[in-house]
């Protein structure tokens, strides 16, 4: 029995340092502050800076802050466009309010208006000379003009253009609304990769060389152009423009490959 309020005895002293300890702890940073300060309010900052202590030990208040729900004013459109007019003055305006050219669509959406599509191939092992060879074959030929010539070729890397040409096609009529039966490579050209692959080369002699293995891309643009047909239509007007009729009156037009009076 004795033991057991020896027991007691000493919880409750511990309990009771620890309480001392804690107020004294509170006591002496109190007057640290108090020190600190000067002028005739300090006993004011001594209690704010105390209750502002306890106060952001409470979680209750820090859930409360957080989660509670504010009403957020909505700028005006007379604000954004000053804030708009600031930015673009400091220089930090944003890519997306450059002025374009746009028109007015059927319901009255503005849509931007394209006049090109580029597209090109991914680097792959060609010589740059090899592929500018099929470039200059589908260099202003009509978008299924070259795309059939692709088809009919036998180089090795036809197969890949073709693809890509089929790809730009269906981007520039899906993508940028332009019309596939007027669509024309208008340029053709041909870069050379980042990279080059440089390998050893055994040569006779013990010698040895470096073998570069090139890699390379074609780019296009495809343009609106004229049709299959109104080439045809041009041409025939241009040849039949040339054409001099043997009327009965002579026409005033000068001779046109005119031989000499005698040849032998």
């Amino acid at each position: 029995m004795g033991a057991k309020l020896t027991l007691q005895q000493t919880l409750s002293t511990k309990v009771s340092m620890q309480a001392v300890g804690s107020t004294l702890r509170r006591a002496a940073t109190a007057a640290s502050f108090a020190a600190r300060c000067s002028g005739p309010a300090n006993a004011s900052r001594v209690v704010l800076w105390e209750s502002r202590r306890h106060a952001s030990l409470n979680p209750l208040n820090w859930v409360r802050e957080t989660l509670s729900v504010s009403k957020r004013e909505k700028n005006t459109e007379e604000e954004l466009e000053a804030a708009r007019k600031a930015d673009a003055t400091q220089g930090q305006g944003s890519i997306f309010d450059a002025v374009t050219e746009t028109v007015e669509g059927e319901e009255g959406l503005v849509t931007k208006k394209y006049t090109h599509h580029k597209y090109s191939t991914a680097n792959f092992k060609i010589s740059h000379r090899k592929l500018n060879m099929l470039g200059r074959q589908i260099s202003g030929k009509p978008i299924d003009s070259a795309i059939l010539q692709m088809m009919f070729s036998e180089k090795r890397a036809s197969k890949r253009i073709k693809s890509m040409l089929v790809v730009a096609k269906d981007h520039a009529t899906s993508l940028k609304g332009l019309d596939d039966k007027r669509l024309v490579v208008a340029e053709a050209w041909v870069t050379k990769g980042p990279k080059q692959l440089k390998r050893i080369e055994p040569k006779g002699r013990g010698r040895t060389g470096i073998r570069i293995h090139p890699d390379s891309r074609l780019h296009v643009i495809l343009k609106e152009g004229k049709t299959v047909e109104e080439v045809k239509a041009a041409e025939r007007r241009r040849k039949l423009k040339r054409i001099v009729s043997a009327g009965v009156v002579r026409e005033d037009v000068p001779l046109r490959n005119p031989n000499p009076a005698w040849a032998w």
